[in-house]
């Protein structure tokens, strides 16, 4: 069973037992309730009196330590049961409730879960805002928090109430879009650069007009798409920067 190699530091700590009675389907995430950086994190879980570890952690500034390896049980979320199927991982926070976390931890995080349902073989993770649907693991469930098994606030509001927008992003990591046309499927979406003809074209957050404004771009600017999606007869684009969608249906041309 291998580690994450987006671990750049590394503590192993002595609170554990030695290899797991369950095999990883489950992935818990906690959060420090402080800002601390993944050596100091480290340094507390190495502490034979802090009786405490996580598989991983991530700091604010989004770099990932390792205190357990895979293969064996950290004690963190106050259930063997749990921490015996399930990678935890404990991501810096602000202090105080709700807890929130960097725009920097969040990414390390996607990326950081998603490496770990590939080499451990979960294709899906299913997240429920049902206590007991998580802890049985039904419907295939497989996301639990600290707050399950015990009286603590863990992960905080923060990370709690994105949970199934993680469950969101990991799987269209581990499970990318296709298109299906005349019941045949497609590859994911081949991307193609555009030149602007309009003299100002918005930026929308989403695809279609009654999503909110998000700066614009302008005549014969060129922009690569990612994804399309159409809305009242409008194609609309979704740009490779990341800033939102652009109408394309008579206000671009594609270039080569």
């Amino acid at each position: 069973m291998s580690n994450s190699s987006l671990a750049t530091y590394k503590n192993i700590s002595p609170n554990k037992t030695v290899g797991r009675n369950h095999a990883i389907d489950t992935i818990t995430i906690h959060c420090m309730a402080g800002n601390l950086s993944i050596e100091t994190c480290g340094n507390l879980f190495a502490k034979t009196s802090t009786k405490a570890s996580s598989n991983y952690g991530i700091g604010s500034d989004g770099r990932i330590g390792l205190y357990v390896d895979e293969k064996d049980r950290s004690w963190a979320t106050s259930s063997s049961v749990n921490d015996n199927r399930a990678v935890t991982i404990e991501v810096a926070s602000e202090s105080k409730s709700p807890y929130k976390v960097t725009d920097k931890a969040y990414k390390a995080l996607i990326k950081l879960v998603a490496d770990i349902c590939k080499r451990n073989g979960i294709k899906k993770l299913v997240w429920s805002t049902d206590k007991a649907t998580r802890i049985n693991h039904l419907n295939g469930a497989n996301m639990t928090v600290h707050r399950d098994y015990a009286n603590k606030a863990c992960p905080g509001d923060y990370l709690y109430n994105l949970h199934g927008q993680i469950a969101k992003e990991v799987n269209e990591i581990l499970n990318p879009k296709t298109t299906t046309t005349n019941s045949k499927t497609k590859t994911t979406f081949k991307s193609y650069k555009v030149k602007i003809t309009a003299s100002v074209l918005n930026i929308r957050k989403g695809a279609g007009t009654k999503y909110g404004k998000n700066g614009s771009v302008k005549k014969n600017e060129v922009y690569t798409i990612v994804e399309e999606k159409k809305v009242d007869s409008i194609t609309w684009g979704k740009l490779k920067s990341g800033a939102g969608w652009i109408a394309l249906t008579g206000y671009t041309e594609k270039v080569k």
